[in-house]
């Protein structure tokens, strides 16, 4: 079994020391769904909401999100992001907006991190536009769906 790598001997949290891996392409996909009533689903697809488009305004909260979170998530490092895209879209048979996001980089670190943060604050944002209406909505099954580059090689989710 993997060991944790955010821990010394002594059991006390440090950063991971990157400097000796390889320079490689890295990119991570991350997915996850925000569930709601179809009546919300039916004013965020009219652009109904009074707070504005959710969708795009979603979009580039991902975005802005996958930039900081180095700010957000304890001992992550800071990456010099070469993308960042957040895809939403509406399935309206399950009254839900999934989203994914995926981020690339050439660096010594993956992007696992930045990919999940983006599409926990694009779902943070939805529900946040459409609270008002709908105190029901659920943010659901934001998981890491694909990765790739670096010493560990390629995961794709099952």
């Amino acid at each position: 079994m993997a060991e944790f790598t955010h821990f010394d001997k002594q059991g006390k949290a440090v950063m991971v020391d990157v400097s000796g891996k390889d320079i490689t392409e890295r990119t991570a996909t991350a997915a996850g769904s925000v569930v709601m009533q179809p009546e919300t689903i039916a004013k965020i697809v009219a652009g109904g909401v009074k707070k504005g488009d959710v969708l795009s305004v979603a979009r580039l909260a991902g975005i802005m999100g996958a930039k900081r979170t180095p700010d957000l998530i304890p001992l992550c490092h800071p990456l010099a992001l070469t993308s960042v895209t957040v895809d939403l879209s509406v399935d309206e048979a399950r009254s839900a907006v999934d989203i994914a996001a995926t981020c690339k980089l050439k660096g010594r670190t993956g992007v696992e991190m930045e990919a999940l943060t983006a599409v926990a604050v694009a779902a943070l944002t939805i529900y946040d536009m459409c609270k008002a209406v709908d105190r029901g909505i659920r943010i659901a099954d934001i998981r890491l769906v694909h990765k790739a580059g670096g010493k560990s090689g390629e995961f794709r989710a099952g």
